[in-house]
């Protein structure tokens, strides 16, 4: 049976309650895999709540005792992911790291597959649920997106202050190009994340740096 892609709710127990026992975390953090998998293989429309559910070896009313719906669980399942890749960033804060090589680290992480090496298809997903789920793709601009490029603008202001750039640069529009950068590299076959982020703070940094007078 095709299940509804925005409520997705057959077996939701009655009265919509999901309180009662506390959760077991290693069984969310199940389920949460379990959808990412689905989101990548079928897409959000096409993803059946039945099939994230047997994924994850749960019931269907296990998750609706979780999730309202399956746009709540999506992006539960999305923010699960920036969470991790930002647990997974070096321990060095971009603050101490010379000039150079904090720009080149924000760049690093602007990338959407920092973490998650699927992310560019979910992305693409994401993007074709424009017209069906607007608020899916709302949550991903500002919840996944921007933080990633606020990071390369504020890093620039930093660089700023500290005299290492240029005051005039206009850091939305430099941040901007280095978010497309990767969307670009991966339709040109030239996806390699760490040297790409070289690459583009190499072509950069010329036009960016304050020159040292001797």
């Amino acid at each position: 049976m095709t299940e509804d892609p925005g409520h997705d709710q057959g077996d939701a127990p009655s009265g919509g309650s999901r309180g009662g026992r506390p959760r077991d975390p290693a069984l969310d953090e199940s389920i949460i895999e379990a959808t990412r998998r689905r989101l990548v293989l079928d897409g959000y429309s096409a993803m059946s709540l039945a099939e994230v559910a047997a994924d994850a070896g749960v019931s269907r009313p296990t998750i609706y005792r979780r999730w309202a719906n399956k746009l709540e669980l999506t992006i539960d399942a999305l923010d699960w992911g920036f969470r991790r890749q930002q647990d997974s960033y070096p321990a060095e804060p971009l603050e101490t790291m010379p000039p150079r090589d904090a720009l080149t680290e924000a760049v690093r992480r602007v990338d959407p597959c920092y973490y998650n090496p699927d992310a560019m298809v979910l992305m693409g997903n994401f993007m074709g649920e424009t017209i069906r789920t607007p608020e899916l793709l709302a949550h991903v601009k500002a919840h996944a997106v921007e933080p990633r490029v606020r990071l390369v603008e504020n890093t620039l202001a930093a660089l700023q202050e500290r005299g290492a750039i240029h005051a005039d640069v206009d850091r939305h529009t430099v941040a901007t190009l280095c978010f497309g950068a990767f969307y670009a590299a991966l339709l040109r076959d030239e996806h390699d994340p760490k040297q790409l982020a070289e690459d583009v703070v190499a072509t950069l940094w010329p036009a960016l740096e304050v020159q040292t007078r001797v």
